[in-house]
C-alpha cells in the first residue's frame, strides 16, 4: 500500500499547510469605520448636491450654502461640479465644469450611463429636469434625459436593476406641496434617454412627505424600495415622521414596516449587505422650532447611525457618527459608502467627505473547536484507509461486494439527498421566507413507492452497476452515453456548487477563507473516497448523518433558549410573521414567493429523477445483499427525510425568532446563507461550535464523496468497459481510483472557481443546476419503464429537445427554478413519446424492460396491461 501511505501523508501535509494559513481570529459584530477623504474644494461645503459615481470617479455637483457669517447672509445656489478621482490609494479633486443652472436638493442615483440627476430647486422654483452627468476622464458631459412627470425637490431615488425609482419630495418651494407619489424609469427601454417614459406607480398609502429617505434592499423574497420618515405640513403645522414603508415593484404594492426608533428626516439611507439598510445621517425634530434663537449655539443634528434589518423587521443603533451630515446623498463606491459634504447644523455646511466601510471585530475560534473539527475530518480519512484494504476488484469498489447493511445504505441515500445545501440552505430559506419549500421534501415518501416497486427491481434484475445500463438495453448505446455524460457533468457542477457555497457560508463560522474550505473539503474527500471506494463513502455518510442530525437538534435547543419568552416567544414571533406558512395560493410561475403547485409538481419531478435516474442514488440499490434489503434502505432514507426537514426548517424559524429578539447580533455583511454559521460562530459554546461546524463539513463531504464515486462508476462502466480499455480486473480497479481522483480534483478546482459572494441563495443556485440536468434523465427513465411505443429515435429526440428547452428556460425565462425538473421531465417524456408515435416503429423485444413486460413475480401490482 505505498501509494495509500503517500496519499495519507499528502493529506496530513495539506492539513498542516491549511492550519498554518489560518488567520488567528474570527469575524464578529459589524462596526462602521469612518475615514476622511480630501475635503471638497469649496471650503463652505454644500447641502443638497447631486452625487454619484461614474468611471470610478466621485461626482459632486451643485448644492446650496450660506456665505460667512451665515446668520447675516442669504442662501446661495451653486452650479459647480467637482470630481474626485483616485489612483491606487491617492485621491485628487478635479474641476468638472458647470451644471446647466445653479441647482440643489434634487435626487440623484448612480447608473452605468452616468449619474442621473432628477429635479431640484433654486430660490425661485422647483424643476422637473433630468440629465446624466458623465465623466470622460477630463471633464463632465451633460446628457439630457426624459423629465420627471412633475417638478420635485427634497425627494430621493434608488435603483433596482436598470430601473430608477423616485419617491416623495415637494412639487413647489413650500412644504405643503409634499407628495406621496412614486415614479419609475426603465433605462433599458431606449438608447435615446429623452425618449424614455416615466411610469406613475401605486402611491404610498400613508401620509405625503418631503425630506424622506429612500433605499433599495431585499426582503428575503423580492428586491424592494424602502421609504423612511420625512416631514410634511398640514394646516400650517409641521409633522415629523418615523414610519417605514416597503414597495415591491413586482406586485406594485406597499406594506408598512416597523417604524424607526425616532424621527428620521433629511438624511441618507443605503442598503448594505443582503438585508440591512443603514441610516448614516439624519435630523430629528429636536430644536426644530428654536433655530433662530439658538443660531451658532445649535448643537447640530444627532450623531447617531441606525440599522434596519428587512427580514426580521427590526431597528438597532449602529454607533456614533463623527459628523452628522444631512441633505446629501449616500453613494456606494466599491466596497465603501461615501457621504459627500452636507449640512451639520442649520445654515452650516461641511466640506468633509467621509468614506464609511462596514468592518467587524475579532473573535477567536478556540483551540477546542480546532481539535473537534480537525479530529473529525481526520477520522473520516481513517475510514477511507480502513476500507481501502477490502477493495479487490471494481465490484468491491463500486458496489461494496453487495454486502452493505440496508440501514447503512439508507443513511447514505439520505445523506446524499440532504447535503450541506440542506444543512444551511433550508434554514436560510425558513429564516428569510417561510416553510413553503418544506412541502417539496414531504413528497419524497410518495416517490419512494416508485423507487421501491419500479426503479429498484429494474436495476436489481439486470444486476446494474450503472443506472444507465438500463437505458442502453431500452434505447440503445446513444441514450446510455448521453445520460451518463449528463450525469457526470451534473455532478462536477454539483461538487463545485456544494463546496464553493458551503465554503462561503462557513466563512463567518470558521477562520478558514472560502478557498481554504474548498481545498479542505476537496482534499479530504478525494483521500478517503479514492482509497475506500463506495464502502468508505457509505460508512462516512452514515456517520455524517448522525453528526448532521445531532448537531441540528443541539442548535434548535440553543436557539430557543435565546429567544425572548422561550418557546412561547418563539411561537408568537413566528406566527405573527407568518413564518410557518406552507402554501402560497396563486398561479404565477415566476413569483419569488413560489406557489404551492410549483413546489409540489417541481418536488415530485425532482425526486422522481433522483430516485429513478440519479446514479448517486441508484448505485446504493445494488450494494445490499437482497432486493428486500434494498427496499428497506429506500424506505428508511425517505422516512428520515421527514424529521430532518422539520428540524432544518425549525432551525431557520428559530434563527428568525432569535435575531428578532437580538437584532444587534446580526452581521450586516453576512449573507442570508451565512445566518446559521453566524449563529454557530458567535453564540454556541466553544467545543460544541466545532462539532456543529464539523456537521456542516460532514454534510458537504457526503455529497462530494458520493459525486466522486458515482461519477467514477459511470466513467468506468459506461465509457471504458464497453470499449475494453483495460485487460484485467486489477487494471480496471486502478482506473476507477484514478477516475475518482480526477473527478475530485476537477470538482475541487471548479469549486475554487465558483466561489462567488454575490450568490444570494445557495439553495436556489443548486435547484437551477439540478433542474437543468436531472429532469431529462428522469424523463428518459419514465419513457423506458412506462411506454412500449417509445423507440430509440424518439427517446434521443426527447432528451435533446428537453435539454434545449431547459437551457432556454434558464437563459431567457423568469419562471421559478423549482419548476425546472418538472419542465425537463415533461418535455422529454412528451416529445419522446409523440416523436416515437409518428416516426419509426415501436421496439419489438421489450421483455423485462417495461413495467408491462416484467415477469409476473416482479410486476408491480398496480400496473395494468395497457399499451
Amino acid at each position: 500500500m505505498p501509494h495509500r501511505c503517500t496519499l495519507l501523508k499528502s493529506v496530513l501535509a495539506s492539513l498542516l499547510v491549511l492550519v498554518g494559513l489560518l488567520p488567528q481570529a474570527l469575524r464578529a459584530e459589524t462596526i462602521l469605520d469612518w475615514q476622511p477623504l480630501p475635503d471638497l474644494p469649496n471650503d463652505l461645503g454644500v447641502a443638497g448636491p447631486f452625487a454619484g459615481i461614474h468611471r470610478d470617479a466621485l461626482i459632486v455637483a451643485g448644492g446650496a450654502n450660506f456665505p460667512r457669517p451665515v446668520w447675516e447672509s442669504s442662501k446661495q445656489w451653486t452650479d459647480t461640479i467637482d470630481v474626485l478621482v483616485r489612483t491606487n490609494d491617492a485621491y485628487q479633486w478635479k474641476d468638472g465644469g458647470k451644471l446647466p443652472r445653479p441647482l440643489a436638493y434634487g435626487a440623484s442615483v448612480t447608473t452605468r450611463h452616468g449619474v442621473l440627476c432628477l429635479g431640484g430647486c433654486d430660490a425661485e422654483r422647483v424643476y422637473a429636469d433630468a440629465f446624466f452627468l458623465q465623466w470622460n476622464g477630463e471633464k463632465i458631459e451633460t446628457v439630457p434625459c426624459a423629465p420627471l412627470p412633475q417638478p420635485m425637490a427634497y425627494g430621493q431615488a434608488a435603483m433596482i436593476g436598470q430601473t430608477v425609482y423616485v419617491f416623495g419630495g415637494q412639487a413647489e418651494t413650500g412644504l405643503a406641496s409634499a407628495t406621496n407619489l412614486l415614479w419609475s424609469l426603465d433605462l433599458s427601454t431606449s438608447a435615446d434617454f429623452t425618449q424614455l417614459e416615466w411610469k406613475t406607480l401605486a402611491p404610498l398609502p400613508g401620509l405625503t412627505r418631503s425630506f424622506n429617505l429612500v433605499a433599495q434592499q431585499h426582503d428575503g423574497f423580492n428586491d424592494s424600495i424602502y421609504v423612511i420618515g420625512g416631514r410634511r405640513e398640514e394646516n400650517g403645522q409641521t409633522q415629523f415622521l418615523s414610519d417605514v414603508w416597503q414597495y415591491v415593484p413586482k406586485t406594485n404594492t406597499w406594506k408598512q414596516r416597523a417604524s424607526a426608533p425616532r424621527v428620521i428626516m433629511a438624511g441618507e439611507a443605503i442598503g448594505i449587505g443582503q438585508s440591512h439598510i443603514f441610516v448614516l445621517g439624519s435630523a430629528d425634530e429636536s430644536n426644530f422650532d428654536q433655530v433662530d434663537q439658538l443660531k451658532d449655539n445649535h448643537p447640530g443634528f444627532p450623531r447617531q447611525a441606525f440599522a434596519y434589518h428587512t427580514i426580521t423587521d427590526t431597528w438597532i443603533e449602529a454607533g456614533e457618527t463623527p459628523e452628522n451630515l444631512v441633505t446629501t446623498t449616500a453613494v456606494r463606491w466599491g466596497d465603501s459608502i461615501i457621504l459627500p459634504s452636507g449640512e451639520v447644523r442649520p445654515r452650516v455646511r461641511s466640506p468633509h467627505i467621509w468614506k464609511v466601510s462596514p468592518t467587524i471585530s475579532d473573535k477567536s475560534f478556540g483551540l477546542l473547536n480546532y481539535f473537534v473539527l480537525f479530529g473529525y475530518l481526520l477520522a473520516m480519512v481513517g475510514v477511507g484507509v480502513y476500507f481501502s484494504r477490502k477493495n479487490k476488484n471494481t465490484d468491491d469498489y463500486f458496489r461494496g461486494g453487495k454486502q452493505i447493511p440496508w440501514w447503512a445504505a439508507g443513511c447514505s441515500i439520505f445523506a446524499t439527498m440532504l447535503s450541506s445545501l440542506t444543512f444551511m440552505g433550508f434554514p436560510s430559506k425558513a429564516f428569510a421566507q417561510d416553510w413553503v419549500y418544506a412541502v417539496g421534501n414531504f413528497t419524497i415518501p410518495i416517490v419512494a413507492f416508485l423507487a421501491v416497486y419500479v426503479a429498484m427491481p429494474f436495476y436489481r434484475r439486470i444486476d446494474a452497476t450503472s443506472a444507465y445500463q438500463y437505458l442502453e438495453m431500452r434505447f440503445g448505446r446513444a441514450a446510455r452515453v448521453f445520460a451518463s455524460g449528463s450525469f457526470v457533468l451534473f455532478h462536477l457542477f454539483r461538487m463545485a456548487i456544494v463546496m464553493s457555497l458551503t465554503a462561503l457560508a462557513l466563512a463567518v463560522a470558521t477562520p478558514l477563507t472560502p478557498a481554504q474550505s474548498v481545498l479542505l473539503m476537496g482534499v479530504l474527500s478525494i483521500a478517503y473516497c479514492t482509497m475506500g471506494g463506495i464502502e468508505a463513502v457509505i460508512w462516512t455518510d452514515t456517520i455524517q448523518s448522525f453528526v448532521l442530525l445531532g448537531g441540528s437538534l443541539l442548535a434548535v435547543g440553543l436557539l430557543l433558549s435565546g429567544v425572548d419568552g422561550g418557546l412561547s416567544g418563539f411561537w408568537n414571533v413566528a406566527t405573527a410573521s407568518h413564518k410557518f406558512n406552507l402554501a402560497n395560493m396563486h398561479w404565477d410561475i415566476t413569483n419569488a414567493q413560489v406557489a404551492l403547485w410549483v413546489v409540489v409538481v417541481g418536488g415530485v419531478a425532482q425526486n422522481i429523477s433522483s430516485y429513478t435516474a440519479d446514479q448517486a442514488v441508484v448505485q446504493r440499490y445494488v450494494t445490499t445483499p437482497t432486493s428486500e434489503e434494498a427496499a428497506k434502505s429506500i424506505w428508511i432514507s425517505a422516512l428520515l427525510t421527514i424529521p430532518a426537514t422539520l428540524i432544518f426548517f425549525t432551525i431557520g424559524t428559530s434563527l428568525f425568532a432569535y435575531y428578532h429578539s437580538n437584532p444587534g447580533k446580526l452581521d450586516a455583511m453576512a449573507t442570508t446563507d451565512q445566518i446559521f454559521p453566524l449563529f454557530i460562530a458567535r453564540e454556541i459554546p466553544i467545543g460544541l461550535a466545532g462539532l456543529i461546524v464539523a456537521g456542516v463539513f460532514a454534510a458537504a463531504q457526503s455529497t462530494v464523496s458520493t459525486s466522486m464515486n458515482s461519477s467514477a462508476t459511470a466513467i468506468i462502466v459506461d465509457f471504458l468497459r464497453p470499449i475494453n480499455l483495460c485487460t484485467t480486473e486489477k487494471s480496471y480497479l486502478t482506473a476507477a481510483q484514478l477516475s475518482t481522483f480526477a473527478v475530485g480534483t476537477i470538482g475541487t478546482l471548479l469549486g475554487l472557481l465558483f466561489v462567488d459572494p454575490s450568490i444570494r441563495s445557495l439553495f436556489d443556485a443548486f435547484i437551477v443546476i439540478l433542474g437543468i440536468f436531472m429532469g431529462i434523465l428522469g424523463g428518459l427513465f419514465l419513457l423506458g419503464a412506462f411506454t412500449r411505443k417509445t423507440n430509440q429515435f424518439g427517446a434521443m429526440t426527447g432528451a435533446l429537445v428537453g435539454s434545449a428547452v431547459m437551457l432556454a428556460l434558464w437563459k431567457y425565462s423568469k419562471i421559478n427554478s423549482y419548476f425546472y425538473p418538472a419542465a425537463g421531465l415533461s418535455v422529454c417524456f412528451v416529445t419522446g413519446y409523440l416523436t416515437s408515435w409518428f416516426l419509426g416503429t415501436a421496439p419489438q423485444h421489450l421483455s423485462g424492460l417495461t413495467v408491462y413486460d416484467l415477469p409476473a413475480e416482479d410486476k408491480p401490482q398496480l400496473v395494468k396491461e395497457t399499451a
